[in-house]
């Protein structure tokens, strides 16, 4: 799974706004194609921001152990 650098967080918010400004002028100029593609790629950056402040605020971005994985049944 690819996670966005917290530190480029601002470049994602920016993308974000880009997005929103970019279908504001398709909506102006009647391109339905267009609004319905580029509303796909705002929602999928707005579910990375909200992701990457999630991990940000329960982890502070730090791993987690998962501990050694049990291969088999004990017998």
């Amino acid at each position: 799974m690819l996670r966005v650098d917290p530190r480029r967080r601002g470049h994602l918010v920016g993308i974000i706004d880009n997005l929103a400004d970019r279908i504001e002028a398709a909506t102006a100029n009647n391109w339905l194609g267009e609004v319905q593609a580029l509303q796909v790629s705002l929602d999928a950056a707005k579910a990375k921001l909200t992701t990457l402040d999630r991990i940000n605020r329960t982890q502070d971005g730090k791993p987690i152990h998962l501990g050694m994985p049990i291969l088999g049944v004990p017998a």
